[in-house]
């Protein structure tokens, strides 16, 4: 069991996130007595997929919605399944978009690269 110090140390986040994630319910760590938070591998396994889906622009209500579904159990296997080819369907585009994009900036490069080796080749006509 790790303390949300750890968690967050070893997740690369802020406690402070930590503790939303909580708030928002997408995470329920286990407490001590005292009331500490502790986290298992489970906790951090789970943690890392909703870091994925956050660097993939997975709207937190989205996430949140995932998370609720998770809690209700099984019979929830299908909408849990459809969020996630949505949200699968939105990274394609994204990459297409991405992808397309890195063309158009591989062609301006060359472009450049072109037009200032051309002009240093230019020698200076002495008067």
């Amino acid at each position: 069991m790790y303390s949300i110090g750890e968690v967050a140390k070893a997740l690369g986040i802020s406690t402070h996130t930590l503790r939303y994630y909580e708030k928002e319910n997408i995470i329920l760590p286990d407490r001590t007595t005292n009331g500490e938070r502790l986290y298992s591998e489970s906790h951090i396994k789970w943690l890392r997929f909703v870091l994925k889906l956050k660097e993939t622009q997975m709207p937190i209500n989205k996430i949140k919605e995932y998370a609720h579904l998770y809690t209700e159990g099984d019979h929830t296997s299908l909408a849990r399944l459809e969020l996630l080819v949505e949200h699968k369907q939105s990274i394609e585009n994204q990459l297409k978009t991405l992808n397309e994009t890195n063309q158009m900036l591989e062609q301006k490069i060359y472009s450049y690269k072109e037009l200032i080796q051309k002009n240093s080749s230019k020698k200076i006509k002495p008067y």
